[in-house]
């Protein structure tokens, strides 16, 4: 991250920061009865740089239902299964790929290309997708406001993947496929 953008961050949280604790007491005295209902609009951001698209075969949306319904087990919105399914829409298609030879990073696996060696678990467990989606989420559970984050970099500091900004252009398809079969 930039410094002149961490910077810039750093200055609206401290500006929230001095608002909250000047506005806080204040606010902790407002009489409820008058207080109303606020509508807040969620709205996803504009997906980065150009999009790409693949036809989905049969096991590909399975693998997609897989994907969200081990982010509903975990708990998490639909935001984490859109950052899971753009991962493995850059990672392996959507494919559980088993070892590929001497075609294979490493000893990648799975619909996320995790590594046993790097500990995500044993090649079983990775190429079970429950379980891959799982320690995905997981991963990202512990970086600090993913919701808020693009995808391509909430997606980045859980894989640390060579090409960082590849996810970005799966945004559009994974935030489809989320809108498609979340309720399904």
């Amino acid at each position: 991250m930039n410094t002149i953008f961490r910077k810039s961050m750093l200055s609206v949280a401290g500006l929230a920061f001095a608002g909250g604790v000047f506005a806080g007491p204040i606010a902790a005295h407002a009489n409820p009865v008058d207080a109303k209902p606020v509508a807040v609009a969620v709205q996803a951001s504009k997906p980065q740089g150009d999009q790409s698209q693949i036809t989905l075969n049969d096991e590909q949306t399975a693998n997609v239902k897989a994907i969200i319904a081990a982010t509903k087990k975990a708990g998490l919105p639909e935001r984490a299964a859109v950052i899971s399914i753009a991962t493995s829409l850059q990672e392996s298609k959507l494919e559980n790929l088993g070892h590929l030879g001497d075609m294979n990073d490493h000893d990648s696996l799975g619909l996320f290309q995790q590594r046993p060696s790097s500990g995500w678990g044993t090649p079983e467990q990775i190429t079970n997708p429950e379980y891959s989606t799982t320690a995905f989420l997981k991963g990202l559970k512990q970086v600090d406001g993913w919701q808020d984050m693009p995808l391509t970099d909430a997606a980045q500091t859980v894989q640390v993947s060579a090409y960082p900004d590849a996810y970005a252009q799966w945004e559009q398809q994974a935030t489809d496929l989320v809108a498609q079969h979340w309720n399904s």
